[in-house]
């Protein structure tokens, strides 16, 4: 338990001071934002702080932070540290540069961005990666959520040939059709509120718990450093892949992007961004320690699915009623990550082929076909036994590979505007290496061994560096107008 109380506490002190420094540094001042110069009542819309806060952290927060530590704890304690010391210097830190460069440049989405930073060259390769990216997103968080309401809400089986899993996966989708057409304030505004209250209740229902019921939490003195995993799975890169959104997640860049529209002051992007991600921490952290909890009592074991676990955490520390209530706000997370995603989509679709999105028109042809490809990738998944686990691999890997990109971004931009660009290029090289050993080393990868992975990585990470800072140091001069540019397109 005090390794999860030192975690904690690095969180929350750590975040507080590494923020106040990460603001600090950029200078947020009292210029129109893009909501306020660009506004068109679809995209760029006025909002106050307090719903930009909810929504972005709603965005970020789909099952990544409950799915992802349930299984990295396998590791043992050393994700009490692990999470918070990420989650400061490389998570939050990732979310508040996206959102805030976005700002300074007129909303811009990160394609738009990775173009304007890395070049020509790099635009297209990452256009298409996270394009592919929000495809998967838009899938997994249909399945994830239907399914985790038909098993623990309805306690009915998932399998395909049940009716009702049809109709909740259709209920979802219908949802994320309206919410990628209509203009921001006007449905994810609205209901947003009310998907957060039952976030926080769940978070905070389950924090309380486990210390009521005094679950039992290993201390990293007792374990070693780092714990010997079920599977023999190595904790450089796996957990930092498997616990990619409570600790870095190239998602939330688009994101931020997204919520850098609806802002009324800059000044307001270090709650907005930066805190949002640190609340999402914390929600990692809790999950995170539930589910060392239920494993160490017997309640679960590490052959049992993370859905499963959910469910059992929460009837077990809630009861009845308050487990559906918790199961409820976990369901909302991943449904309230999906429609932000598929409207980023639709943004960065349009952007990139130029089609106007103040038409109505326009908007319903581009998300027509995006939402006829995710409808594909989901029946896919359903329809085969390992389609699903398939997806879910390539998209966390995909989702680390993103920061990556976001990294090199914001490294370009720091050193242009002479800012300590160290800040993002340790975090962006050391997920380099994570994604590279990560996919040489996997079966849906390379399949190399292990010593091959890690030599060919440090390599490539190496490379990612030397050519990182040539090029920003290069190209400093094409930045003619620094802080004070807006980007045009």
């Amino acid at each position: 338990m005090t390794t999860f109380i030192i975690g904690l506490a690095i969180l929350l002190i750590g975040g507080a001071l590494y923020g106040k420094l990460c603001e600090k540094i950029f200078k947020p001042d009292d210029r129109k934002t893009p909501a306020e110069l660009l506004n068109d009542g679809m995209d760029f819309v006025p909002m106050k702080k307090w719903k930009n806060s909810l929504i972005q952290l709603l965005n970020i927060a789909g099952t990544g932070p409950i799915l992802g530590p349930i299984q990295g704890i396998l590791f043992g304690p050393i994700a009490f540290l692990t999470i918070p010391v990420g989650c400061i210097i490389g998570g939050a830190f990732h979310d508040y540069m996206c959102g805030m460069i976005s700002v300074r440049n007129d909303g811009a989405q990160m394609p738009k961005l990775i173009r304007k930073y890395i070049g020509k060259y790099a635009y297209p390769i990452y256009n298409v990666f996270v394009c592919l990216l929000m495809l998967l997103v838009g899938a997994v968080f249909i399945y994830t959520p239907g399914d985790l309401f038909i098993t623990q809400i309805l306690n009915q089986d998932s399998g395909v040939t049940n009716p009702m899993v049809w109709l909740v996966y259709g209920a979802i989708f219908a949802y994320f059709v309206i919410a990628t057409l209509f203009p921001i304030d006007k449905i994810i505004g609205k209901v947003y509120p009310i998907f957060g209250m039952l976030l926080i209740l769940s978070a905070v229902g389950v924090f309380i718990g486990f210390f009521v019921k005094g679950y039992p939490l290993d201390d990293i003195w007792t374990t070693g450093i780092v714990g010997v995993h079920p599977q023999g799975l190595h904790f450089i890169p796996v957990f930092f892949v498997t616990v990619a959104c409570g600790i870095v997640s190239g998602f939330h860049s688009t994101q931020a992007t997204l919520i850098s529209r609806t802002m009324r002051r800059e000044k307001e992007g270090r709650m907005t961004f930066y805190n949002m991600m640190i609340a999402e921490g914390i929600i990692a952290m809790i999950w995170a320690a539930a589910s060392m909890g239920v494993i160490k009592l017997g309640l679960a074991t590490a052959e049992t699915s993370p859905t499963d676990v959910v469910g059992i955490i929460a009837k077990d520390l809630l009861g009845g009623v308050g487990g559906i209530v918790a199961v409820i706000g976990i369901i909302v997370l991943p449904i309230t990550s999906g429609d932000t995603a598929l409207r980023s989509l639709r943004l960065i679709v349009s952007d990139a082929m130029k089609i106007d999105q103040s038409k109505k028109v326009n908007r319903l042809g581009v998300s027509l076909v995006i939402f006829a490809i995710v409808a594909s990738i989901l029946v896919f998944a359903k329809m085969n036994a390992g389609g699903f686990n398939i997806l879910w691999r390539y998209f966390a890997w995909a989702n680390q590979t993103i920061a990556v990109f976001a990294f090199a971004m914001i490294t370009v931009y720091m050193m242009r505007n002479k800012q300590p660009f160290i800040m993002s290029l340790v975090p962006g090289m050391f997920y380099m290496f994570v994604i590279s050993s990560f996919i040489l080393n996997a079966a849906i990868g390379f399949n190399l061994p292990w010593s091959i992975s890690y030599g060919i990585a440090g390599a490539l990470t190496l490379a990612y560096g030397v050519a990182l800072i040539y090029y920003g140091r290069k190209n400093i001069p094409r930045d003619l107008r620094l802080n004070n540019e807006h980007f045009h397109s």
